[in-house]
Protein backbone atom coordinates (compact mmCIF):
# COMPACT_ATOMS: atom_id res chain seq x y z
CA UNK A 1 0.00 0.00 0.00
CA UNK A 2 1.33 3.42 -0.91
CA UNK A 3 0.45 6.31 1.37
CA UNK A 4 0.43 9.83 0.02
CA UNK A 5 1.46 12.78 2.21
CA UNK A 6 -2.18 12.97 3.10
CA UNK A 7 -2.26 9.99 5.49
CA UNK A 8 -5.88 9.26 4.59
CA UNK A 9 -5.26 8.36 0.93
CA UNK A 10 -3.94 4.94 -0.06
CA UNK A 11 -3.04 3.32 -3.36
CA UNK A 12 -2.88 -0.45 -3.78
CA UNK A 13 -1.89 -2.09 -7.05
CA UNK A 14 -1.01 -5.41 -8.57
CA UNK A 15 -0.72 -7.55 -11.69
CA UNK A 16 -2.15 -11.07 -11.72
CA UNK A 17 -2.77 -13.91 -14.15
CA UNK A 18 -6.51 -14.48 -14.54
CA UNK A 19 -6.22 -17.75 -16.46
CA UNK A 20 -4.07 -19.75 -18.91
CA UNK A 21 -6.58 -22.04 -20.63
CA UNK A 22 -4.26 -23.06 -23.47
CA UNK A 23 -2.36 -25.21 -20.95
CA UNK A 24 -5.25 -27.63 -20.30
CA UNK A 25 -7.61 -26.84 -23.21
CA UNK A 26 -9.94 -24.94 -20.89
CA UNK A 27 -13.22 -23.33 -22.00
CA UNK A 28 -11.79 -19.88 -22.78
CA UNK A 29 -9.52 -21.55 -25.34
CA UNK A 30 -11.77 -24.31 -26.68
CA UNK A 31 -15.32 -23.13 -25.92
CA UNK A 32 -17.83 -20.89 -27.66
CA UNK A 33 -20.59 -18.60 -26.49
CA UNK A 34 -20.58 -16.51 -23.31
CA UNK A 35 -17.72 -17.35 -20.93
CA UNK A 36 -16.51 -15.69 -17.74
CA UNK A 37 -13.57 -15.95 -15.33
CA UNK A 38 -13.30 -14.28 -11.92
CA UNK A 39 -10.22 -13.69 -9.80
CA UNK A 40 -10.61 -12.50 -6.23
CA UNK A 41 -8.21 -9.77 -5.10
CA UNK A 42 -7.59 -8.99 -1.42
CA UNK A 43 -5.91 -5.75 -0.38
CA UNK A 44 -2.91 -5.90 1.98
CA UNK A 45 -4.64 -3.30 4.17
CA UNK A 46 -8.32 -2.36 4.54
CA UNK A 47 -9.59 0.90 3.14
CA UNK A 48 -12.06 2.82 5.34
CA UNK A 49 -14.65 2.64 2.54
CA UNK A 50 -14.80 0.94 -0.87
CA UNK A 51 -12.05 2.45 -3.07
CA UNK A 52 -12.16 3.39 -6.74
CA UNK A 53 -10.69 0.48 -8.74
CA UNK A 54 -9.23 0.53 -12.25
CA UNK A 55 -8.56 -2.73 -14.12
CA UNK A 56 -6.73 -3.17 -17.43
CA UNK A 57 -5.37 -6.05 -19.47
CA UNK A 58 -1.59 -6.30 -19.08
CA UNK A 59 -1.26 -9.43 -21.26
CA UNK A 60 -3.61 -11.15 -23.62
CA UNK A 61 -2.91 -14.11 -25.82
CA UNK A 62 -5.75 -14.46 -28.32
CA UNK A 63 -6.32 -16.58 -31.42
CA UNK A 64 -6.42 -14.36 -34.50
CA UNK A 65 -8.75 -16.58 -36.55
CA UNK A 66 -11.88 -15.06 -34.93
CA UNK A 67 -12.89 -11.59 -33.83
CA UNK A 68 -11.43 -10.55 -30.47
CA UNK A 69 -14.31 -9.93 -28.09
CA UNK A 70 -13.48 -9.19 -24.46
CA UNK A 71 -14.54 -7.23 -21.41
CA UNK A 72 -12.62 -6.78 -18.16
CA UNK A 73 -14.18 -5.09 -15.12
CA UNK A 74 -13.92 -4.77 -11.35
CA UNK A 75 -17.00 -6.07 -9.51
CA UNK A 76 -18.05 -6.49 -5.88
CA UNK A 77 -15.63 -3.80 -4.64
CA UNK A 78 -15.41 -3.62 -0.83
CA UNK A 79 -13.01 -2.20 1.78
CA UNK A 80 -11.05 -5.46 1.71
CA UNK A 81 -10.95 -6.40 -1.99
CA UNK A 82 -12.80 -6.98 -5.26
CA UNK A 83 -13.26 -9.41 -8.14
CA UNK A 84 -11.60 -9.00 -11.52
CA UNK A 85 -14.05 -10.32 -14.11
CA UNK A 86 -13.02 -11.21 -17.65
CA UNK A 87 -15.72 -12.07 -20.19
CA UNK A 88 -15.72 -13.16 -23.80
CA UNK A 89 -18.40 -14.49 -26.14
CA UNK A 90 -19.24 -15.95 -29.54
CA UNK A 91 -16.27 -17.75 -31.17
CA UNK A 92 -13.40 -15.79 -29.57
CA UNK A 93 -10.55 -18.02 -28.40
CA UNK A 94 -8.54 -16.73 -25.46
CA UNK A 95 -5.38 -18.60 -24.47
CA UNK A 96 -4.46 -16.48 -21.43
CA UNK A 97 -5.04 -13.14 -19.75
CA UNK A 98 -3.18 -11.16 -17.11
CA UNK A 99 -4.68 -8.03 -15.53
CA UNK A 100 -3.16 -4.98 -13.87
CA UNK A 101 -5.23 -3.21 -11.22
CA UNK A 102 -5.08 -0.11 -9.04
CA UNK A 103 -7.29 0.88 -6.10
CA UNK A 104 -7.32 4.41 -4.69
CA UNK A 105 -9.28 5.32 -1.60
CA UNK A 106 -9.51 6.60 1.93
CA UNK A 107 -7.55 4.78 4.62
CA UNK A 108 -8.30 4.43 8.32
CA UNK A 109 -6.51 7.07 10.38
CA UNK A 110 -5.26 6.94 13.96
CA UNK A 111 -7.47 9.89 14.96
CA UNK A 112 -10.63 8.13 13.74
CA UNK A 113 -12.91 6.80 16.44
CA UNK A 114 -16.39 5.41 16.42
CA UNK A 115 -19.04 6.83 18.72
CA UNK A 116 -22.34 5.02 18.92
Amino acid sequence: MKRLRNPRTGIAQGDIEIFADYVDNGPMWTGEGPRERRKQIRFDEKFSSAPAVQVSISLWDMDSSAAIRAEIVAEDVTRTGFDIVFRTWHDSRVARVRAAWMAIGELPFDDDWDVE
